[in-house]
């Protein structure tokens, strides 16, 4: 079994419609420009509100993906 080297970043991800598609855009956008990715952990949801209506639901996930340092 070889040793191996994760890097986690924090992004946040949008979306319209719901929280799952927020988090989903972000692991998403980010597999356009990143290999080998591993985990994600949604550590924080929230709302934004414009005029007492929700407007977009954000998820703050955390992405894991082997370095290659």
């Amino acid at each position: 079994m070889t040793d191996s080297v994760y890097k986690i970043i924090d992004l946040v991800g949008s979306s319209p419609n719901s929280f799952e598609e927020a988090s989903k855009n972000a692991v998403e956008t980010a597999s356009k420009s990143l290999r080998d990715l591993r985990v994600a952990e949604i550590v924080k949801l929230d709302m934004k509100v414009e005029n007492g209506k929700v407007t977009a639901y954000r998820a703050r996930v955390k992405l894991s993906f082997k370095y290659a340092g």
